[in-house]
């Protein structure tokens, strides 16, 4: 029969300092607080944007809410220019 789990554990190793202070670096810093920026901004702008809209389609329209119509337009940007690159790069 094996020990419980807590046995298995090791615990602190002796009478030293057992609280370090870790310094972070600007940079370190920045990578943190930037994407929480982005996120923060990202989220105001989707909830800022629910609005329903009329969306025409070549046949027919519809509605949707202005942040979806947002993204997939988004997306079709980053699709189609991810294509034109891969074009680009087999002429060559």
């Amino acid at each position: 029969m094996s020990a419980p789990p807590s046995a298995q554990i090791p615990g602190p190793t002796g009478g030293g300092k057992e609280k370090t202070s870790v310094r972070r670096s600007r940079g370190e810093r920045m990578r943190a607080v930037v994407p929480a920026l982005l996120a923060a901004l990202l989220i105001a702008f989707a909830v800022l944007n629910l609005n329903q809209v009329k969306v025409d389609w070549i046949v027919g329209s519809g509605h949707a809410p202005l942040i979806i119509v947002i993204v997939i337009s988004v997306l079709v940007g980053i699709v189609f220019t991810h294509l034109a690159e891969r074009v680009g790069r087999k002429r060559r």
